[in-house]
């Protein structure tokens, strides 16, 4: 397994601490790894910097680098509790945001530490004097919901050009909280003029994980494969995947390269949960019940709720492509992906080494 983010001659600047909120996640352990690969000293946001469990792997990649971290406690929703973490940053590298697809209160759950988080973080790097750029890890959720968004495309095509008009708090709420708070961090970027703000646009992150326990939504879903439950078929459901480290590049490359602005969308290719558990057969086929074909779309609107998604969701979204055209993350940013398949593997990997089934 590769376990570093390959930076090429990417400038990263080592002369400033570089603040990264929501630490502990799944892409924001890559771009600290890297930053301290580089040298850099990270400021590290965390929600509890005791708690053990949770901070242990940016510790060990402290420990094996070059660069020196800080741990903070902060707050999405809790006004300026970001500031003491930012003060002598120029930049600030904003990943905290919920990921989580099936909750109790959507307003509660997803859109308000969305939009609130960003409204905190942002706002204090208005206030912050050494703040010049902000990068904020967004997704391709902001730019489409669901095949109605991409129906209206040119091409059907989703580019930087593109956002979602779907999502809301009853369908797709997830998608909905990136949309408004992507928004909110462009209009408080648009009210200043000190510092730049550069979004990163993900598809689905797949991949290793620097924590030896993750809890992200992506590898729930991977859990979901490795588990045998849609070993009879699974829906065809057109995903966007890329690769963390290419994730954690991307927003290593918005932060440092002089003239990064704007969107990006970051994707190695689409595929679906069918094609991914086909790509995993030969390493995996013997010992995972992986799925191998597709449900028919009305038994696949019936066994939504099994694999965690609505049926709305299912019933409009079987059979339709997504195609991304990335040549601004190729050109613009100099991001090289690798392919699904590869990620996919290293990701059941380490679960199956884990041991850890979790549902």
């Amino acid at each position: 397994m590769d376990t570093r983010v390959d930076l090429g001659d990417l400038p990263v600047d080592t002369s400033a601490p570089v603040l990264v909120t929501g630490a502990t996640g799944y892409v924001a352990g890559w771009i600290v790894k890297g930053l301290l690969d580089a040298g850099a000293t990270v400021h590290a946001a965390v929600r509890d910097p005791g708690n053990t469990d949770k901070v242990r792997h940016l510790l060990a990649a402290a420990d094996a680098s070059p660069g020196t971290l800080r741990l903070f406690a902060s707050d999405l929703l809790q006004d300026g509790s970001y500031r003491e973490a930012m003060q002598d940053c120029r930049t600030v590298i904003h990943t905290a945001s919920p990921f989580i697809r099936t909750v109790r209160d959507p307003q509660r759950d997803l859109v308000d530490p969305a939009v609130h988080g960003t409204r905190n973080v942002l706002n204090t790097a208005t206030e912050v004097a050494s703040v010049e750029r902000v990068v904020l890890t967004s997704s391709i959720a902001a730019m489409v919901g669901d095949a109605q968004d991409v129906q209206r495309l040119p091409g059907r095509i989703v580019t930087e050009e593109t956002w979602n008009t779907t999502s809301s708090l009853t369908h797709e709420p997830y998608s909905y909280s990136k949309t408004l708070a992507e928004r909110e961090a462009w209009t408080i970027a648009q009210a200043q003029d000190r510092w730049r703000l550069v979004t990163v646009n993900p598809g689905l992150v797949i991949g290793p994980s620097l924590n030896p326990d993750p809890t992200s939504e992506s590898f729930a879903i991977a859990r979901q494969m490795a588990s045998g439950e849609a070993r009879f078929g699974a829906p065809r459901i057109a995903l966007a995947v890329v690769d963390v480290r290419e994730v954690a590049y991307a927003h290593l490359a918005a932060a440092f390269l002089p003239e990064a602005k704007g969107r990006h969308l970051v994707v190695a290719e689409t595929t679906d949960i069918v094609d991914l558990g086909r790509r995993l057969l030969p390493a995996y086929g013997a010992t995972l019940g992986l799925p191998r074909r597709a449900v028919p779309k009305p038994l696949a609107v019936a066994l939504a709720p099994v694999i965690k998604l609505p049926r709305a969701y299912v019933r409009r979204n079987i059979g339709f492509d997504l195609r991304s055209d990335t040549t601004k993350s190729r050109r613009a940013l100099g991001v090289r992906y690798r392919p699904a398949q590869q990620s996919m593997e290293e990701m059941v990997g380490q679960l199956v080494a884990s041991k850890t089934p979790k549902n």
